[in-house]
């Protein structure tokens, strides 16, 4: 059954001049008012222990707007800066709800230049879309068609590190249905970016080592700049297009690979890795990074909840490295320089793939034998195994062992749910 989701599509523009001043204009005063009215909520609950709502600060918005010293704001839309006012409403709900930290000031050199339009403060006809205080439409690069009859709710307009500009999209698409009945279960890595309990190992394409010489290049040229001069400005603008250049190969590679994965199968088992505490690992931060499994998992969850599919996260703490995918026998040791190892059963196992294949015997363990929480069809929400509530060295292994066991007894297990290669 085909499935109706709010989707933004990105596209590329190039302002006129007029246009672009109008934009750095939105996107400072924007930057403003943010901060603002944080420093306003936060001396309000520090000296008078109140709490200021989103419709007091737009109230002051109104205040602030009549004053000499902020005049300025008259001179753009009103919209963006109700806009960043909801934002930053979102910002303190996730931080109360503990979802989140405290709300930070927005910083000219380092926050996110963008700007959002609501359906008042922009006219989309034609494939023309124009903005509030422009008089022409922007000159978009219509690298792909929009849904047939969408018209957008929200415009998101912003400018990155390497100077371009961008505008997306809010709009309503539908996802056609995709059949699948496979079940599979995914451990990642940094030889392979990924090993799939089918046997099947994805390549890691290293985005970052293959532009690091010139990476490197242009950083020193920008180290040779005095700072504060145009020179300096024009090295920090290569800099940062290498690094676009880096980030868009990687995204697009992660991007085809979770479509894929998603569509051909119903249910997926990941686990749960800290990548936050691994980047503490200095001689593996850089490829961690690179490997972007943060951004892996991220897109599976919301390609997940479109199509309709189980993602399944197993605990961090199950060993699925150590365990026997034949027999269950734990090891004590497993150092990452071994990959491939044997079992006193006498299996010999590549590492990864034996990862992968326990990965998905626990999560069957959640879905067919009800051990965890069994994740809701059509949702990215994730249930965390029970496989392993506590660390594998205190219990030696005794959960995890339960968990293959009781995928291994189930029927989806018997009717060959699980293929090995």
């Amino acid at each position: 059954m085909a499935r109706t989701v709010k989707r933004a599509f990105q596209y590329r523009f190039y302002p006129t001049d007029a246009q672009a001043a109008q934009l750095a204009r939105t996107f400072g005063c924007v930057r403003k008012v943010y901060n603002l009215a944080l420093a306003a909520r936060t001396e309000a609950w520090t000296l008078r222990q109140e709490r200021v709502n989103y419709n007091t600060t737009s109230a002051m918005l109104t205040a602030w707007k009549k004053t000499e010293d902020l005049a300025y704001l008259n001179e753009v839309s009103s919209v963006p800066l109700q806009q960043t006012l909801r934002h930053l409403q979102v910002a303190f709900t996730n931080f109360f709800a503990k979802r989140a930290r405290y709300p930070t000031f927005k910083s000219r050199k380092k926050s996110r230049r963008s700007a959002e339009y609501t359906t008042s403060a922009f006219r989309y006809r034609d494939g023309h879309l124009t903005l509030a205080k422009m008089t022409e439409p922007l000159a978009i690069v219509w690298s792909r068609p929009l849904p047939e009859g969408a018209q957008p709710s929200t415009v998101t307009v912003s400018q990155d590190s390497a100077g371009r500009w961008f505008v997306s999209l809010l709009c309503d698409d539908v996802i056609p249905d995709y059949p699948a009945a496979g079940v599979v279960g995914i451990d990642a890595g940094l030889n392979s970016l990924l090993t799939l309990s089918t046997g099947e190992k994805i390549t890691n394409l290293r985005h970052e080592r293959r532009d690091r010489v010139a990476l490197a290049r242009a950083q020193r040229n920008l180290s040779r700049k005095e700072k504060g001069s145009n020179n300096r400005a024009k090295a920090r603008l290569k800099v940062a297009r290498v690094h676009a250049r880096i980030t868009d190969r990687r995204r697009d590679h992660l991007h085809k690979l979770t479509t894929r994965l998603v569509r051909e199968n119903q249910t997926l088992v990941i686990e749960d890795l800290t990548v936050r505490n691994m980047l503490r690992n200095h001689t593996l931060a850089r490829a961690i990074s690179d490997a972007a499994w943060r951004g892996f998992r991220t897109m599976l969850e919301y390609k997940a909840d479109w199509y309709g599919r189980d993602l399944i996260v197993v605990d961090r703490w199950f060993p699925s490295s150590k365990l026997c995918s034949a027999c269950g026998r734990l090891s004590e040791k497993m150092p990452l320089n071994i990959r491939s190892w044997t079992c006193p059963c006498g299996t010999t196992h590549d590492r990864d793939l034996n990862a992968a294949r326990n990965l998905l015997a626990a999560g069957l363990a959640v879905t067919a034998c009800g051990d965890g929480v069994r994740p809701q069809r059509g949702s990215s929400r994730t249930g965390q195994s029970s496989a392993k509530q506590e660390n594998p060295r205190a219990t030696k292994g005794i959960p995890a062992l339960k968990a293959v066991e009781n995928a291994k007894s189930s029927p989806r297990w018997s009717r060959g749910a699980v293929r090995h290669s």
